[in-house]
């Protein structure tokens, strides 16, 4: 029989410094990166395959995210019509990517979207039971210390709110999600570089976040924003900053590395726009947890809380980078 061996005296154990890094980083590590791996392969395999694939993946993401939005709502008693924010959201990269003139597709399908949201969230069509358990649920896993004062308990009913109210978050919804949605599918149109494109306005807020995590949670000690997110630093953005410059520039250097004596800067500009910009989207989704009163907008992603907590700094810098693609001719 082999007897067991004791751990060195001193050494420190596994599972305290698991513990340790999750309490640091706000998330189960182990999960979150399990869990970011598997989304890595699904997008990547998504490109290889075909753009077409990749805008039905971020269709995908889309609704998901809607359904989110939809659930978080209604927690405080807001509606939005979730079904036709769907169809919206699917004719409006649809129509971005396939027409022609992919900026007059998407404005033109942008303001038709815009009409029927307004429309239908004046009124109130139910999802049979479905919406009620997602809203129970939700209700019943807030931290009530959270929620005080902001919405109702999980044994209340929401509160009622006017119709203008509800015009107003749907077409908040409209603009967050599907609209924002667009630049990543508009990115696809131009310059001949649609997969680099993809991986530039996919990846690099994700490696931003990827870097403000670590970054934030090992050298943290000058708070951003405590009010809004007590675990956001000025060493977490700095670092958000350098990872996306460092991501922006392999990017560069692999795709474009014909242009890097004339156009070193833009990876630079990339990097710190997507560093700034991404963070400010964490702070504003932050911001309308805060306000609803619940800690993360879904539980689909294990370590990543929702789709909405994952794709929020992913969406607010796509505009800016596909602008900056565009304008550089990248």
């Amino acid at each position: 029989m082999v007897d067991n061996v004791s751990k060195p005296e001193g050494s420190p154990d596994p599972q305290k410094v698991v513990e340790e890094i999750n309490r640091k980083a706000g998330r189960n590590m182990p999960q979150a990166v399990a869990t970011a791996a598997l989304l890595i392969v699904v997008i990547v395999g998504c490109l290889l395959i075909s753009l077409q694939t990749f805008v039905v993946l971020v269709i995908v993401f889309m609704i998901l995210a809607l359904w989110e939005l939809r659930v978080d709502f209604a927690t405080v008693g807001l509606h939005i019509p979730v079904i036709t924010l769907w169809l919206c959201s699917v004719g409006m990269l649809l129509a971005t990517f396939y027409f022609p003139r992919h900026v007059e597709a998407m404005a033109v399908s942008s303001i038709v979207a815009f009409l029927a949201v307004v429309v239908m969230s004046t009124m109130r069509v139910t999802l049979g039971s479905h919406l009620s358990l997602a809203v129970a649920g939700k209700l019943a896993a807030s931290d009530p210390g959270e929620r005080d004062g902001l919405g109702p308990s999980s044994d209340a009913e929401p509160p009622v709110h006017s119709r203008m109210s509800n015009v107003a978050v749907s077409v908040f919804s409209l603009m967050y999600v599907p609209l924002l949605a667009g630049s990543i599918v508009l990115s696809l149109t131009f310059h001949g570089h649609p997969v680099a494109h993809a991986i530039i306005l996919v990846f690099l807020p994700a490696l931003s976040d990827t870097g403000g995590l670590f970054a934030g949670a090992w050298f943290g000690r000058h708070k951003l924003s405590p009010r809004i997110s007590p675990k956001k630093s000025v060493e977490g953005l700095i670092g958000s900053m350098l990872f996306a410059v460092i991501g922006a520039v392999a990017v560069f250097a692999s795709t474009y590395a014909h242009l890097w004596s004339t156009m070193w800067w833009v990876p630079v500009v990339m990097g710190v726009m997507v560093g700034i910009v991404g963070t400010f989207g964490d702070l504003c989704a932050s911001m309308l947890k805060r306000d609803i009163g619940i800690k993360d907008m879904g539980h689909l992603l294990k370590g990543h809380g929702g789709v909405m907590d994952r794709v929020d700094s992913i969406l607010l810098a796509a505009p800016f980078l596909t602008v900056l693609l565009w304008m550089t001719g990248m």
